[in-house]
C-alpha cells in the first residue's frame, strides 16, 4: 500500500479541510441499525449524510473547494454541472460565501432537485441530456468567463472535503472495522479512504473501505482489473447520484492504492434497501445512498466485523420513490402482478376473487380488458395487483390459481 503522503491528497490536506468547514456543515449523527445487525449478526451503524446541508455530502468538497479561491476568483463566480446533490452542494456553498453560481443541469432533471438548486441562489442553466452533456457546457462557459469550475469529484480540495466524513466516522465510531459506501466518479470513496487509512496506520488498526457501484454503473471493478480507467458504454440505474460512465483520474489514483474492495448491486436490490431503511430506519434516501446497505442485505462483505454504513444523501424525487416502494416490495415478494386469460363469462372473475381471497392475498387493483392483439373471441385478459407477504407466499397464492385452472402469468 502506498504512504498517504505520496498521494495527491493526504490525511493533513482532509484535516485541513475539516477546520474549513466546522461551523459551516452539520456534525451528521451515526444510528445504530439493530435490524441490520440482526442480518448481518455484527454491529451495523448508519452515517446519516442524508442530513446534511442540502441533503447530501456534496457540500463538504464544494464548500472547501470555493473556500480557497481568491478575491479576484470568488469575483468571476464559479460554474458546475449536475442532475442534483453536486448542484445543491455547489449553490449551498456558494451562498454562503458569498460567490454567484451557474449551473447546468440536464434537460429532464428531476423538478425538485431543479427547485431547490434554484432555491438556494444559483442560476441554473437546463443544457444537454445527460450530465456529460452538461459537463462539457460548464467546462467550456468556464474557458470563455473565466469562472471557476467546480468539479463533482475530480479536483484535491473536493477530495479533501469529503473526507471529512472519514473523520467523523472514527470520532463517533471508535470500534470501526469496516466503511460502506456509493461510489461514482470517486470523490468521497477516496477522501475517505485517506483519512481512514491514515488515522488507522497511525492507531496500529487495520480499517477496511470498501465501495459499492450499481451493477448497471460500475466503472471502477473494470478500471482497477485494468489497472487504468476504463468507461462505460452505457450507464443506466435509479442511482442517479452514481451513475457516472468514467472514473475521476485523481480519485481514481487513490482508490486502487487504498480501497479493499468495490462490490456491485442490482437495482432489485437497491430496491430492498430503500424499503429497508423507510420501514426499519425510518431514514429516506436516494438510491445513491442506500448502496451500501443493499451490499450487506446481499452479503457481499464477508467478515464486516463492526461497520459504517455512509448514508449519501436523501434527495429522492417523490415520483421515483413511488417506483421505488413498488419495486422494492415486488423484489421481497410483498408485491404481485398476475394476468390471465378467462372464459368471457359470468362468475370467472368472482372465481379468481375467491381463490386470492382463501389464500389471505390482498387485490389491490384489477384490469380488465377484452379487446387486445392477443385475446381471441369469447376470452377476455385479466391484470391483477396484489398485496402478499413474501416469495413463499406468491407461489402458494399462484399454485392456487393453477390448481384451479387458470394459467397466471406474473408480470412483476
Amino acid at each position: 500500500m502506498t504512504a498517504s503522503s505520496e498521494l495527491p491528497v493526504t490525511l493533513a490536506d482532509v484535516q485541513a479541510a475539516q477546520r474549513i468547514l466546522q461551523g459551516i456543515i452539520a456534525h451528521t449523527p451515526v444510528e445504530s441499525s439493530r435490524a441490520l445487525g440482526r442480518l448481518t449478526g455484527t454491529e451495523v451503524f448508519l452515517k446519516c449524510e442524508n442530513l446534511q446541508r442540502a441533503g447530501s455530502f456534496k457540500v463538504r468538497g464544494a464548500y472547501v473547494r470555493m473556500a480557497k479561491l481568491s478575491e479576484r476568483e470568488r469575483a468571476k463566480g464559479v460554474v458546475a454541472a449536475s442532475a442534483g446533490n453536486h448542484a445543491q452542494g455547489v449553490a449551498v456553498a456558494a451562498k454562503s460565501l458569498g460567490i454567484s453560481a451557474r449551473i447546468f443541469m440536464p434537460v429532464g432533471v428531476a423538478l425538485p432537485k431543479l427547485a431547490a438548486t434554484r432555491s438556494h441562489g444559483a442560476e441554473v442553466v437546463l443544457h444537454g441530456h445527460n450530465v456529460d452533456e452538461a459537463l462539457t457546457e460548464a467546462q467550456r462557459y468556464a474557458d470563455e468567463t473565466g469562472a471557476v469550475f467546480v468539479h463533482p469529484f475530480d479536483n484535491v480540495d473536493v477530495v479533501a472535503g469529503q473526507g471529512t466524513i472519514g473523520l467523523e466516522i472514527l470520532e463517533q465510531i471508535p470500534t470501526v472495522d469496516t466503511v460502506l459506501m456509493g461510489v461514482g466518479g470517486g470523490g468521497l470513496l477516496a477522501g475517505v479512504a485517506v483519512a481512514i487509512k491514515a488515522r488507522a496506520r497511525e492507531l496500529g488498526r487495520e480499517i477496511r473501505i470498501i465501495g459499492v457501484q450499481a451493477e448497471n454503473a460500475a466503472a471502477y471493478p473494470p478500471s482497477l482489473a485494468a489497472d487504468a480507467l476504463v468507461p462505460l458504454k452505457r450507464v443506466s440505474t435509479m442511482a442517479d447520484g452514481i451513475a457516472v460512465g468514467r472514473p475521476g483520474q485523481l480519485p481514481f489514483t487513490i482508490i486502487r492504492e487504498l480501497v479493499d474492495d468495490v462490490v456491485t448491486v442490482s437495482e432489485d436490490s437497491l430496491a430492498r434497501a430503500l424499503i429497508f431503511l423507510l420501514e426499519r430506519a425510518k431514514m429516506v434516501v436516494e438510491p445513491a445512498g442506500a448502496v451500501g446497505v443493499a451490499a450487506l442485505m446481499d452479503g457481499k462483505i464477508e467478515n464486516p466485523g463492526t461497520t459504517a454504513v455512509v448514508l449519501t444523501g436523501g434527495n429522492i424525487d417523490p415520483m421515483l420513490m413511488l417506483k421505488v416502494i413498488q419495486r422494492g416490495l415486488a423484489a421481497a415478494g410483498r408485491f404481485m402482478t398476475v394476468r390471465m386469460m378467462l372464459d368471457d363469462r359470468p362468475g370467472s372473475l368472482a372465481t379468481i376473487s375467491r381463490i386470492i381471497a382463501e389464500n389471505d392475498a390482498n387485490v389491490t387493483g384489477v384490469d380488465h380488458t377484452r379487446v387486445g392483439g392477443s385475446i381471441n373471441m369469447g376470452d377476455v385478459s385479466i391484470t391483477v395487483n396484489l398485496e402478499t407477504k413474501g416469495h413463499e407466499h406468491c407461489e402458494q397464492v399462484l399454485t392456487a390459481l393453477r390448481t384451479e385452472g387458470f394459467q397466471p402469468i406474473v408480470v412483476h
